[in-house]
């Protein structure tokens, strides 16, 4: 009894063909692994799956929690630069306030203007 290879797939001694699908076949129909697999094995199993949720529970659970540490960063960013703005506009204030009421109490008849200033430019 000889063995031959042709294009369809392998032929051994018994006349059967073996070709790829056949172990997917013989794993549906359970050759390969039987239900005695489980039985003998079903706190390993049940470990294995345990192990396996608690995975993707903590990678589910880190993710979450960066996105949130990234919008909590850009929320910081944007509070940070509304307090710089806010703290330069107060400060500008206070400056100014208190320069106008020196120069009140100096009776020097100077006000602030309400037109921006310009620059002159010089022909040549």
């Amino acid at each position: 009894m000889s063995t031959y290879s042709n294009t369809t797939g392998k032929q051994n001694a018994g006349g059967t063909d073996e070709r790829s699908g056949s172990v997917m076949r013989r794993l549906l129909f359970g050759q390969i692994v039987s239900s005695d697999l489980f039985a003998r094995n079903w706190l390993a199993l049940i470990l294995g799956v345990f192990m396996i949720l608690a995975y993707i529970s903590g990678k589910y659970s880190c993710q979450t929690k960066m996105e949130e540490v990234t919008r909590l960063s850009k929320e910081y960013a944007i509070v940070n630069a509304e307090l710089i703005r806010c703290r330069s506009r107060y400060m500008s204030r206070i400056r100014e306030s208190s320069m106008q009421a020196m120069v009140d109490s100096l009776n020097l008849n100077l006000h602030v203007s309400e037109n921006p200033p310009y620059r002159l430019k010089t022909d040549k």
